[in-house]
């Protein structure tokens, strides 16, 4: 996955990611104001491949799906942070989105480009000539997002029982 990389700080909770007070207009609503409160031009400049690339406690908040699914509606690729609120990182494994730990950023800027390895646990920062290594992430979880998400998941796993039978 490619893209460029949208550079946020700590604390970005659900209710940034997915304001309520557009819930009630659905995911394409809430895409457009995603990050407005931390980004306004996000939603209008994201597309698809982007990265986001964030501090500690992403996903803070709310145990909200609508957050996840905001971010996927604008085609983020995948979110590399110092730390995730666990609630957060779940659902975005559950949802096919890509999310990985780095302890050292200091190498990503705002605009890079970017290349996230999901099997190889690295962002590649290809103008720069720099790998960031992340954590790598259980074979169960890399399972889950190669086949989109968790419903995903179990329906070709479901599916492969049934043709055994």
């Amino acid at each position: 996955m490619a893209g460029r990389v949208f550079l946020v700080g700590d604390d970005i909770d659900t209710d940034q990611l997915a304001p309520g007070r557009y819930m009630a207009g659905g995911v394409e609503a809430l895409a457009q104001h995603c990050l407005e409160g931390v980004r306004p031009d996000f939603a209008r400049t994201v597309r698809p491949g982007d990265i986001l690339v964030a501090g500690r406690n992403f996903g803070a908040g709310s145990s909200r799906e609508q957050a996840v699914e905001a971010l996927r509606h604008l085609g983020v690729a995948g979110i590399v942070a110092h730390s995730f609120a666990g609630i957060f990182f779940r659902n975005a494994i559950n949802l096919g989105l890509p999310v990985m730990t780095a302890a050292d950023l200091g190498a990503v800027a705002d605009g890079d480009r970017a290349e996230l390895d999901v099997a190889a646990a690295a962002l590649r920062l290809p103008d720069r000539g720099e790998t960031v290594a992340l954590a790598p992430l259980a074979d169960n979880l890399r399972a889950l997002l190669a086949d989109g998400g968790l419903v995903p998941h179990l329906k070709k796993r479901f599916a492969a029982r049934e043709a055994q039978r």
